[in-house]
């Protein structure tokens, strides 16, 4: 369970989050929308403790997570990059295991290589995989080596940063596909931030709108297209005119 309450975060006096407020239920995936430069990567890196807010209170689980044991906390997250970010001199199946050879969650290097095929193949690839390098691997194969790596350590909760981003519609329904499966098969808590409206009906059982550092609106899924609230209606539309300004 995540919850945000009235966080506050400004860069060189410019205001970025201007008292966020969210819940994440455990066991649920949330979807955050909202056009670029509206704050959604400033509240992922909020909670991941990459950036520190000015004001206001994170929680996990009922517990304050700036205090506390860092390594412990970032122990239950897993990550999807934006754009897989795989490391290049790395062959694939140590990209998967990597938070598996190092650290508190290290394992003997046997276990590890055994434990990230059977992570590439949960994604759909197989061993023959394991031994490439990223650059071998087409933009497709690259996320779902990204999406093996962030369920490797069996988190509690997985963070999605555009997980679609750069990828065809047929492969992008794909990677939604398996994340939805993925995250209901292992009951984690998903937070998951996209402006891709296709990703955000196929994982979301709740939606929050974020505009100009606030969430607007949040709700089921299921009710987002009946919202009257004219952010939503449209951002989800792709409608030029509106509320939220749209250069020209």
């Amino acid at each position: 369970m995540i919850t945000l309450s009235d966080l506050h975060k400004s860069f060189d006096g410019a205001p970025v989050l201007r008292g966020a407020s969210l819940h994440v239920p455990r066991g649920s995936s949330l979807v955050i929308i909202g056009g670029s430069g509206t704050g959604k990567s400033v509240l992922l890196k909020c909670i991941l403790g990459l950036v520190t807010p000015d004001s206001g209170r994170i929680e996990i689980d009922g517990q304050d997570a700036t205090r506390g044991n860092r390594d412990a906390l970032l122990s239950r997250f897993g990550m999807l990059f934006q754009g897989a970010a795989l490391f290049d001199s790395l062959p694939v199946w140590q990209n998967v295991a990597f938070r598996l050879l190092r650290g508190p969650l290290k394992r003997p290097r046997r276990v590890a290589r055994e434990i990230a095929i059977e992570k590439l193949r949960r994604v759909g690839l197989g061993p023959e995989v394991a031994d490439r390098l990223p650059a071998e691997l087409s933009g497709g194969m690259q996320k779902r080596v990204g999406l093996a790596r962030a369920i490797a350590a069996e988190p509690e909760i997985i963070f999605f940063d555009e997980p679609t981003t750069g990828l065809d519609p047929i492969m992008a329904g794909v990677i939604n596909a398996l994340i939805r499966e993925i995250v209901t098969e292992m009951g984690v808590t998903a937070l998951t931030i996209t402006h891709d409206m296709s990703s955000v009906r196929a994982i979301a059982d709740r939606v929050a709108m974020l505009h100009a550092g606030k969430i607007r609106w949040q709700g089921p899924s299921g009710e987002m297209d009946a919202t009257p609230d004219p952010y939503v209606q449209q951002f989800i539309h792709g409608q030029a005119t509106g509320p939220i300004e749209a250069l020209r």
